[in-house]
């Protein structure tokens, strides 16, 4: 099982520390340490060992249901708790720990012998004796106590994190769907406004070309999950369909151009990224322009980078520092929003003017090909 599993599952979390550390006490902290300070251990040492190792493990498994009932209390009410049931834990353990050492390892009668031979010393060594041992069990119950407290908050800290992650993946993804879904209701009113021109004229037969495709695009939309990308060549599909609709009102009024390099088709962008530029090129260019007009999409792989462009050659409009100056659109707004969001200091947009006339749009963003993403 791998460290990141245990550690998000409590039980094997616990069982993992809890077992782990008792042998490692017992193995290193307690036979090995005595083996290397003595010159000779008891046969029995080991097993002893052993023994209370295993009582150790017993005698500190309450201590877990005592925190729990602790946690949520005063710091101060906590520290109590875990000194006092450590005091606790490490008193009943060395008792435990006497009395089988004093059976198993010593001979109650050679240990009488060297306390009559100490004579007044025996009852002060006998108490210094017991205050090291009490004071090593003590120790070794805070030291799993306070590893207890460790791994329980930053656990904790871990589940506090993984909300904030998720609440926050949560409200990027709300305002990623809400930029995107902004745009429609824009372009389903022209062309809804349209149609109605269109079966006031009783041109039912372009209507019905008209609603058709406007469905047909409606259904992509909805379709597409604005949180995934799509490549260049799924997005100029798309758009398609899009231009299909515009194509309806304006006729060959409206022409289009594709310059692709045949590396960019393969790029992943936000989908439908590109239909509220040239819907704005559209509605403040080629709308405008008596002749209608004329727009051109080219895309290229640069120094890691996606460029794409759209321009018209449309009336234009002043620029400041490559800003439409009180602009009240929604489109090119939240194209900015959208792709902030997403690439943050990684992207680029800017506006400069078309020569002679008209408008071309600058986006830079990654590039992320379709199969290194896969």
């Amino acid at each position: 099982m791998k460290l990141r599993n245990i550690i998000k599952d409590q039980p094997n979390l616990f069982w993992t520390f809890h077992l782990g550390g008792w042998a490692l006490w017992g193995i290193v902290g307690k036979y090995l340490y005595t083996a290397t300070m003595l010159e000779d251990v008891a046969p029995a040492y080991a097993a002893y060992v052993a023994v209370i190792t295993v009582i150790g493990m017993l005698i500190s498994m309450p201590l877990r249901y005592l925190y729990r009932f602790f946690w949520d209390r005063a710091i101060w009410v906590q520290a109590i708790g875990l000194l006092g049931g450590s005091a606790l834990a490490g008193y009943l353990w060395i008792k435990i720990r006497t009395y089988i050492y004093m059976g198993w390892i010593e001979n109650a009668k050679d240990m009488d012998a060297w306390y009559e031979k100490l004579g007044d010393a025996a009852e002060i060594y006998s108490k210094v004796s017991f205050v090291e041992s009490y004071s090593g069990s003590i120790t070794t119950i805070l030291l799993w106590s306070a590893l207890y407290f460790a791994i329980k908050s930053y656990r904790i800290f871990q589940e506090v994190r993984e909300s904030a992650l998720k609440s926050a993946a949560m409200a990027h993804e709300a305002q990623l769907k809400m930029l995107r879904y902004q745009l429609n209701p824009h372009f389903l009113f022209n062309t809804l406004n349209a149609i109605s021109t269109l079966v006031l004229e009783q041109n039912t037969e372009l209507a019905n070309r008209m609603v058709t495709k406007l469905s047909s695009f409606l259904r992509y939309s909805l379709d597409n999950d604005p949180m995934q990308k799509i490549t260049l060549e799924q997005e100029l599909q798309a758009l398609q369909l899009y231009l299909d609709i515009e194509k309806v009102r304006f006729e060959e009024r409206l022409s289009l151009q594709l310059n692709i390099e045949e590396s960019a088709n393969d790029a992943l962008i936000p989908s439908l990224l590109l239909q509220p530029l040239i819907e704005n090129a559209i509605k403040y260019g080629i709308a405008r322009a008596e002749g209608g007009g004329h727009l051109c999409i080219s895309a290229k792989v640069f120094a890691g980078d996606l460029l794409i462009s759209v321009s018209d050659d449309g009336p234009g409009c002043t620029l400041i520092d490559g800003h439409i100056p009180n602009a009240n659109g929604v489109g090119l707004k939240n194209t900015r929003e959208r792709l902030a969001t997403l690439y943050g200091a990684e992207h680029a947009i800017k506006l400069s003017p078309t020569e002679p006339h008209g408008l071309t749009i600058h986006i830079r963003i990654p590039y992320t090909p379709k199969h290194t993403h896969s």
